[in-house]
């Protein structure tokens, strides 16, 4: 699907592994995804990705994922180790509707980003232009998954499943909302509910923070102390970066924090907006 990107030496290409491929064709793709995601379906085009995530009819966190539309087939890029759990729901989900959904296991996930000018094939990542882009298909990488993970962790963005835990994390305490996961004027999904009385109550009192770490990488669950206080917990981490959920005045005391034999110095990236809790 590429033609010889990796030549281009300020793009950096690296295949993600740990991604997969659902493909979902069918007459009432769109109106079956709309009920169920957390943004909105009508977004999408062949040049234009959203991000969404489904959640538990509590409002938790269950999978996120983009959706591209190639050739009137929705794919869907999503977490490779929990796929077939993710194909396996919205099977349950889908009764009488007119959809057909199957994993591509021939289909490889890319990331790109460094570059400006995008080829053809690739789409620009809709949660934040610095990330870059992504791409479904097959082309030569020069560049590794790690170097990516560093690339977003330096940026604050989460990944799901390592730092968006399933059945616990919050939407809105994961900068999803600035990441442009949520549609707050497409009407009813599921989850919705929570989602939105989270947000017009101000009842976020803790956010994932990028966190500047000195003294090795702490384990994922780990705690996180201001003082002898527990503040919150790790999540992923590479090299001297990693995001942390944090609650918001620990985060912006200015504080040293540590977690074990580890020191944290949270920030707040261009992209994400900080409100004191009401």
């Amino acid at each position: 699907m590429l033609k010889a990107i990796s030549e281009r030496k300020s793009m950096f290409i690296a295949e993600l592994p740990h991604r997969g491929v659902i493909e979902i064709e069918g007459e009432d793709k769109a109106a079956f995804l709309q009920g169920l995601i957390s943004n909105d379906i009508s977004l999408v085009t062949a040049t234009q990705a959203i991000y969404a995530a489904l959640l538990t009819p509590q409002g938790r966190f269950l999978f996120d994922f983009f959706i591209i539309e190639k050739d009137g087939t929705f794919f869907l890029d999503v977490e490779s180790v929990r796929h077939e759990e993710l194909l396996k729901k919205l099977n349950l989900f889908k009764l009488r509707s007119k959809v057909t959904l199957k994993m591509r296991p021939d289909l490889k996930v890319y990331a790109l980003w460094g570059e400006e000018n995008l080829p053809m094939e690739a789409y620009p990542d809709p949660r934040l232009k610095t990330l870059g882009a992504r791409l479904i298909g097959q082309t030569d990488p020069n560049a590794s998954a790690e170097e990516y993970d560093l690339h977003r962790l330096k940026l604050g963005v989460p990944e799901g499943g390592i730092d968006l835990l399933p059945e616990k994390a919050i939407l809105l305490e994961s900068g999803l909302d600035e990441l442009n996961a949520i549609s707050w004027t497409k009407g009813c999904y599921m989850g919705q509910e929570l989602t939105a009385r989270t947000k017009y109550r101000g009842l976020v009192r803790k956010r994932l923070f990028p966190v500047k770490i000195e003294g090795g990488s702490p384990e994922n669950g780990a705690e996180v102390l201001l003082g002898d206080t527990p503040v919150g917990e790790m999540r992923s981490s590479r090299n001297s970066y990693g995001l942390a959920l944090l609650r918001i005045e620990a985060a912006k005391s200015g504080d040293s924090l540590t977690c074990g034999e580890a020191s944290l110095k949270p920030y707040i990236p261009d992209w994400m907006v900080v409100e004191e809790p009401s």
